[in-house]
């Protein structure tokens, strides 16, 4: 049997904002549509991984170019539409994947920080509206565009903390951005990971806690960023042309909504 070849560029012409590309999950969300063709802006906070990220892409024959962001700054995410455009001639896809989940603090809404709280908020669900405000123009100019938030299914499921909270806002924030965008051939989507093995999961859940969680879901296994690549690129996609407003769950069935 012969090898698969590499995926078909079906993205060739298509500029693609990724954001939180630096690490994890936004990065392999990075390479695998510069690898579908698309020119990526690798958008980040941290400045060296961002950077780096878009230099391997370069080096791999990919097109990529890093700006830094800080989404919770409006003023910075219309900075960083404004260099995808300066630097690729406009935008087709935004990817809103950056937020607070490396070292976050587990802690209770009735105890934590408020300062902590209101700049986790800000990052992981108004982040996502900054971005969109920003890219919104330059998308239409093009004729239209997609949009797919990073959620998860902690937004279904009584966690005792904040992180729920925010992903179950973006949830609503996705559907809002549809219904209001859709006139402008904008479609927003979003994703809702499940358990993935990321650096940034093993700091937060340690070994232990991920076996049981693992053990409750359908395939008995932690997903990975490989396991997401594909729902993004169908998201992204003229497969997904009539597809807008939804949160697709990608979890090896840890939760269920019928």
């Amino acid at each position: 049997m012969s090898e698969p070849g590499p995926p078909a560029r079906r993205f060739d012409g298509k500029v693609a904002i990724v954001t939180g590309a630096g690490q994890g999950i936004g990065e392999a969300y990075a390479r695998h549509l510069a690898r579908l063709g698309a020119q990526v802006v690798a958008a980040d906070i941290n400045e060296d991984n961002g950077r780096q990220v878009a230099a391997d892409i370069a080096a791999e024959g990919g097109a990529a170019v890093f700006t830094p962001v800080d989404v919770a700054d409006p003023a910075s995410a219309e900075a960083m539409a404004a260099a995808a455009v300066n630097a690729c001639g406009g935008i087709d896809y935004l990817v809103n994947n950056a937020a607070v989940y490396h070292g976050m603090r587990i802690e209770g809404l009735t105890t934590v920080d408020l300062d902590y709280f209101h700049r986790f908020m800000a990052v992981n669900l108004y982040g996502a509206l900054y971005c969109t405000r920003a890219v919104v123009g330059p998308m239409a100019e093009r004729g239209g565009g997609a949009i797919v938030n990073q959620s998860s299914t902690a937004a279904w499921m009584p966690v005792s903390f904040y992180y729920g909270l925010a992903k179950l806002g973006l949830n609503g924030l996705t559907a809002s951005l549809a219904m209001e965008l859709g006139g402008r051939n904008i479609r927003v989507n979003a994703i809702a990971p499940g358990p993935i093995d990321t650096e940034a999961t093993r700091m937060v859940l340690p070994p232990d806690a991920q076996g049981a969680m693992t053990s409750t879901l359908a395939l008995k296994r932690m997903g990975t960023p490989a396991d997401l690549v594909g729902a993004l690129e169908f998201l992204l996609s003229d497969d997904a042309a009539w597809l807008t407003g939804q949160i697709i769950s990608v979890d090896g069935l840890q939760v269920t909504r019928v």
